[in-house]
């Protein structure tokens, strides 16, 4: 059976979410659904986790402070994470992208970088920012179940209260912004229903 594309108006999506929301799960669902619906237009991933992975393998000197700091289980300074998906962008929009960011602006003072990013690459489209409103105790099932060696209790609560103090903050300066849609969809429900909320909430169906 083909798949029926249609008219679909560029897309710029933020995704925040505590740990074991499904942001990346989501956020997956949303470039392949785009990707089938809009195949003449590109889309531009913005995913800062598996870049710093990369960039810690390089041997760089900054590589090797990043690490001790992470084994201090200390925050890296802002710059960093800025660098990271700035120059990410810097290297891979070609104007009128479909772009998705999940794991950008996890801390308040980012939040107006990211925000000057949206401004500057939107071209009169309306960003969306997707909150996925997970339950503590339904996001630590998933994260348990998943099984990653960092996926213990502490270190699951140690998350889950980072991200009260530094990742709601940021979240809060989005609500706040009127040139945005900032939308909360429940991410309590399976993956297909918790996508279908993202589509609504992005203007997909």
């Amino acid at each position: 059976m083909s798949i029926v594309t249609r008219e679909v108006s560029q897309k710029i999506v933020v995704f925040f979410g505590r740990s074991g929301a499904g942001k990346g799960t989501q956020a997956q669902l949303l470039i392949d659904y785009l990707k089938t619906h809009d195949p003449s237009r590109r889309v531009v991933y913005v995913e800062t986790g598996e870049r710093f992975r990369a960039f810690m393998n390089s041997g760089s000197q900054t590589a090797e402070k990043v690490k001790e700091v992470l084994r201090r289980g200390d925050l890296l300074p802002a710059f960093l994470p800025i660098w990271i998906w700035t120059q990410f962008l810097i290297d891979e929009a070609r104007g009128g992208d479909h772009m998705i960011f999940d794991g950008v602006a996890r801390r308040q003072e980012e939040a107006p970088i990211l925000d000057s990013a949206l401004h500057f690459y939107a071209n009169g489209t309306t960003p969306h920012i997707v909150f996925l409103d997970t339950h503590p105790d339904a996001a630590k099932q998933r994260l348990i179940k998943r099984g990653r060696f960092d996926d213990t209790h502490e270190k699951i609560d140690a998350r889950f209260k980072w991200f009260e103090s530094d990742v709601v903050p940021s979240v809060r300066y989005f609500e706040k912004q009127s040139h945005c849609r900032f939308v909360s969809v429940n991410g309590d429900g399976t993956v297909e229903e918790v996508f279908a909320g993202v589509k609504r909430a992005v203007g997909l169906s």
